[in-house]
């Protein structure tokens, strides 16, 4: 609501039953106020025009799923031989997933030995390890799932990138250690 008692402008703005916002604007501070109100539109359109997401391409994120697998095998961890690590599955064929969209996969395995009977603790340390290569070499997303915590049957991990790349992998408690799949998106081409 806007009165105007001679040349000041009050504006009321209701923003509940007992709460209001209430500025008088004098005719000297218009000038000011309407400066504030055009740079915080260009803030609000900037902001907005910075968080659009990315515009996914099958071409982009096989090159990731790509360079992944490249990352995995020179991995200080992974291309250790006692690691056993075999990509069963590298990203180089179409899958068909929808009219004219296709995804690629890339699956692969590795083994952490268990040096104890402490089937718990290796899980957690087989887990923290994947899920800190996956956040920190690879760059994905990764969502934690406390509920899983102390499961001795194993663990799954997921994450994304906002390529177009999800991650699933299965920590197990007996050989092979890590199962992991990724894949991309059903994208067209």
């Amino acid at each position: 609501m806007t009165t105007e008692c001679g040349k000041t402008v009050a504006v009321t703005v209701r923003l509940g039953e007992d709460r209001h916002i209430s500025a008088s604007i004098t005719p000297e501070d218009r000038m000011r106020v309407s400066r504030f109100l055009v740079l915080v539109l260009a803030a609000v359109l900037v902001t907005a025009g910075c968080t659009r997401e990315p515009e996914l391409s099958l071409d982009k994120a096989v090159a990731e799923l790509r360079k992944d697998a490249q990352r995995f095998e020179a991995d200080d961890v992974f291309k250790n031989p006692l690691v056993k690590l075999k990509i069963l599955q590298r990203p180089d064929k179409d899958i068909p997933c929808g009219e004219g969209k296709f995804k690629r996969v890339l699956r692969l395995t590795a083994d952490d030995e268990r040096k104890d009977a402490d089937v718990d603790g290796h899980l957690d340390l087989a887990e923290r390890l994947m899920q800190t290569t996956l956040d920190q070499v690879m760059g994905y997303e990764v969502e934690y799932d406390f509920d899983q915590l102390d499961a001795l049957e194993g663990r799954f991990i997921h994450g994304n990138k906002k390529i177009g790349v999800t991650v699933d992998v299965h920590v197990a408690p007996e050989s092979p250690t890590w199962r992991l799949r990724a894949e991309t998106a059903c994208l067209a081409r």
